[in-house]
């Protein structure tokens, strides 16, 4: 009997053992990562889905580089192309102005669209714009167009930062890695591509344009033909994103909807202007447009055109778009942290600011080719350490309202192009040169001191 007794105790220890078990390993496997290879299917689904995060940056990088080569090289050739009454340079001017304007209200417009749907539509004034041009232009057809380019441009720019930033942000999750060294990137890889439109549309022209950079009528218009098909692979290329409407509102305030516009008009615009660190950055912001321009507008005008020609504009700014490329993408493997962001934003700063002062004190037309060509891999490198930085500090500062962050960046780089192309007639290259340089000691003495206070700054006047 006792015997039995002691079976049975046995039998309903190993019974409860058992079920133990079994509901251990049933939590182990609610609270365990999926695997490849495991009985069930959604392991394979969830591997899909983390490596989504990066195929849709991929996606994203080589379709913005077919638009922007079409559209890049088509800008470094307004000005010659459209010489009636500076049709060219007013018609760009427009372009920045409204890009500016339209970005102060673009990040509610953004939010209601939905991602794709915004980086859709924003590439239709692109298109349009390069089509403008198979046919004559004048001033009632350029200037509207122009307009709406700048409205096009604010919805696709600020849909870009809060798209990548998310997928970064995705990916870091996903596969266990740190937050920053993913948006530094993911930036990266995008601003890689995005830099490489310089030398791949500006080769473009050179070859094409056998007879100089403008060219003869049918040589210009079949480089448009090339332009808009490659503008038009670029938009179809968007259609196979991924929407990221569900992951973009994990860092938003779900109650804001489009009938809710003012409220998030007031909060894009006005409540990063209380934001030390948006104050810090916005010199640098601005500072990036400044520069740019300077090389579209000043750089290839004074400086290229008097000693190579025409036909030498397309050569140099490829290889300034080459230089940029590479350095887009080695920034953005370095960055990894406010730290590292500084080190690379101060390299920046005086590569450029040293050819300022090049400009200013000892350069002359006999310098020739090799000088000209030094300045412009200078430039491309600053520019490359410029937005990939400037992308992954609003990355890391502004999680809650990355629309609001990159449409700040927008209006503040926008408005900066803008000035200069309505201050280029009437303003000399050295004149320019000290603007430059003056510019560029402010906003990164202004860095500096976000860096040396970084603590202080992400703590205070934060709304």
């Amino acid at each position: 009997m006792c015997c039995e007794d002691r079976d049975r105790n046995h039998s309903k220890l190993k019974l409860l053992l058992a079920v133990a078990m079994e509901s251990l390993d049933s939590r182990n496997d609610i609270e365990k990562p999926l695997l490849p290879g495991d009985d069930d299917s959604p392991p394979v689904l969830v591997t899909q889905k983390k490596s989504s995060h990066a195929r849709d940056v991929h996606i994203l990088s080589f379709s913005f580089l077919l638009i922007f080569l079409a559209f890049g090289a088509a800008q470094n050739l307004e000005s010659s192309v459209n010489t009636d009454k500076g049709l060219g340079t007013t018609s760009l001017g427009i372009v920045y102005l409204s890009f500016a304007l339209f970005s102060l209200v673009a990040s509610p417009l953004v939010r209601a669209l939905g991602s794709k749907t915004a980086l859709m539509l924003g590439t239709t004034g692109y298109w349009l714009f390069i089509a403008v041009h198979l046919i004559k232009q004048t001033w009632y057809i350029m200037y509207p167009i122009s307009l709406y380019l700048g409205f096009a441009s604010s919805i696709i720019w600020v849909e870009q930062g809060t798209y990548l930033t998310s997928a970064a942000r995705s990916h870091a999750r996903d596969n266990n890695l740190h937050e920053g060294t993913t948006i530094g990137n993911f930036n990266g890889e995008f601003w890689m591509m995005f830099a490489c439109r310089q030398f791949v549309g500006n080769l473009l022209s050179l070859a094409i344009l056998r007879d100089g950079s403008e060219g003869t009528p049918g040589q210009t218009k079949f480089l448009y033909v090339v332009f808009l098909c490659s503008m038009t692979l670029g938009i179809i290329l968007l259609c196979f994103l991924s929407s990221r409407d569900n992951v973009e509102k994990e860092y938003q305030d779900s109650s804001l909807s489009f009938f809710a516009s003012l409220i998030s008009f007031l909060k894009s615009v006005i409540t990063p202007l209380f934001d030390v660190r948006m104050l810090l950055i916005i010199p640098l912001m601005a500072y990036t447009g400044l520069q740019q321009a300077f090389v579209w507008a000043e750089f290839t005008k004074y400086v290229v055109t008097p000693t190579l020609g025409m036909s030498g504009v397309g050569g140099v700014m490829a290889v300034y778009g080459f230089f940029d490329a590479i350095c887009s993408l080695v920034a953005g493997r370095l960055t990894s942290g406010l730290k590292s962001i500084s080190l690379i934003v101060s390299g920046g700063a005086l590569l450029q600011a040293i050819v300022f002062v090049w400009l200013l004190l000892n350069y002359s037309q006999a310098s020739g080719l090799l000088s000209i060509v030094i300045m412009a891999a200078l430039l491309g490198i600053g520019d490359g350490v410029f937005n990939t930085q400037i992308s992954a500090l609003l990355g890391i500062f502004f999680k809650c309202d990355t629309e609001g962050a990159f449409a700040q960046l927008k209006v503040w780089q926008s408005g900066a192009v803008a000035v200069v192309f309505f201050i280029s007639p009437c303003i000399s290259l050295e004149a320019m040169v000290v603007v430059m340089l003056t510019a560029v000691c402010i906003a990164y003495g202004a860095f500096v001191y976000l860096f040396l206070h970084g603590e202080e700054a992400m703590s205070s006047l934060r709304l």
